[in-house]
């Protein structure tokens, strides 16, 4: 950075911002009644929708379910899916398009049983046994560690406890880290049948999205932590966007794509107005501060808190453990699907991760890799029914 007053002049506006618009956009979320999932999402389109709730570590967790497709008939046994979206999104990431090219409903149309992760913070999943999101920095003390040892193992334990059968699985990009670090420690596996995994992220440190590395390089996260902001984003984060796309090398007149991968091949104007008015959905700073660290040094470890003594409170050794993906047992069914032009999963990260699985059992691992896909293709592509839903319902029926 070549003019860091100017940047901490941008960072310090910014953060005064965010204090002052924190208030106000609390006071309006509480004085709101929010509409649910599915009355708003699914109901609307004409399927059977039920809200649950999931405690974990106090976080009060909530989970949408599509028992049944549009058509309405019963299916003996339907086989359950539980599926978790990414960073700053929450389940609506699932329904964003019509029914024939949203994943949430295909699957419900094709015989499963659809169950919807919120990831704590999210919507859906603000309560707390104890805490106010509002008022408790300690409700935003965690990062993704927190959701792959305690929130996935709470979702994957009441949808077993509901249908009383194995899940399939299905993450897109944080919601395939949170599943791979579980499984390195060899969690969920006795409730598993299979695992897809969209945009798959284990490694960052090869990241070619240079907006997302300018957040991480200038420890923006780390600066809003230490001046008590717990929530990101939060507040009027525009300001900070707008300086980044100042900088040299930086194209904001699509931003998604300068994000996320340009371009995303096969997003309609209608899905992208969709996905806008559900993102973003807040997560922790230091949930953001964890995974700046792994793109920093190229690493997949548990959250730094930078002093060894602190380190030590927390795991007994100077320096975080490690997530060892060459632990994942060889026999777990997994299906990947990655895409050359996603900015954020780059493929050279994601040939990492294969590598770590090259001793996978090879008729329990499934790699696709889209050419013409970036990071968003997953979820919301007019054409991903066809050329990624479909190969991973087959996968599903095959374990």
């Amino acid at each position: 950075m070549e003019n860091p007053p100017t940047i901490l002049l941008v960072l310090a506006l910014l953060c005064v911002s965010v204090v002052a618009a924190t208030r106000t956009k609390l006071q309006s979320i509480n004085n709101l009644d929010v509409v649910g999932i599915c009355k708003s999402m699914v109901e609307t389109q004409g399927y059977t929708c039920q809200e649950h709730q999931v405690t974990a570590d106090g976080y009060i967790l909530g989970l949408q379910r599509i028992p049944k497709g549009r058509s309405g008939n019963e299916i003996a046994d339907r086989q359950p899916v539980l599926l978790q979206h990414g960073l700053l999104l929450d389940a609506s990431s699932w329904l964003l398009n019509p029914p024939d090219q949203s994943l949430a409903f295909i699957l419900a149309d094709n015989g499963f049983d659809v169950w919807l992760a919120n990831s704590r913070g999210t919507k859906s999943s603000r309560g707390h046994t104890s805490l106010s999101p509002d008022d408790d920095p300690a409700y935003w003390d965690w990062s993704w560690d927190e959701l792959a040892s305690h929130d996935l193992p709470a979702f994957f334990q009441y949808v077993n406890n509901q249908t009383g059968q194995k899940l399939h699985y299905v993450g897109h990009s944080l919601g395939t880290l949170t599943a791979l670090a579980a499984f390195s420690q060899e969690k969920l596996l006795n409730l598993l049948r299979s695992a897809a995994l969209l945009s798959p992220v284990a490694y960052l440190g090869q990241m070619s999205s240079l907006f997302v590395r300018i957040l991480m390089d200038i420890f923006i996260a780390e600066k809003l932590k230490l001046l008590g902001v717990q929530e990101f984003p939060n507040g009027q984060t525009h300001q900070l966007v707008e300086f980044i796309c100042t900088l040299p090398g930086i194209d904001c007149s699509n931003l998604l794509a300068t994000i996320t991968g340009s371009p995303n091949c096969c997003l309609s104007s209608s899905s992208k107005d969709a996905l806008f008015k559900h993102f973003p959905e807040p997560t922790a700073t230091k949930n953001f501060i964890h995974l700046s660290q792994m793109v920093r040094r190229g690493t997949i470890k548990m959250y730094d808190y930078d002093l060894e003594d602190t380190n030590m409170e927390h795991y007994k050794q100077p320096t975080p453990p490690a997530y060892n993906m060459t632990n994942i047992p060889k026999n777990v069914p997994l299906f990947l699907s990655y895409g050359l032009r996603d900015k954020l999963s780059d493929a050279n990260d994601v040939g990492l991760l294969l590598d770590n699985l090259k001793d996978h059992d090879k008729d329990k691992l499934v790699v696709q890799c889209r050419e013409d896909y970036a990071h968003l293709d997953f979820i919301i592509s007019m054409n991903a029914n066809q050329v990624v839903y479909d190969p991973l319902m087959a996968f599903f029926r095959l374990h």
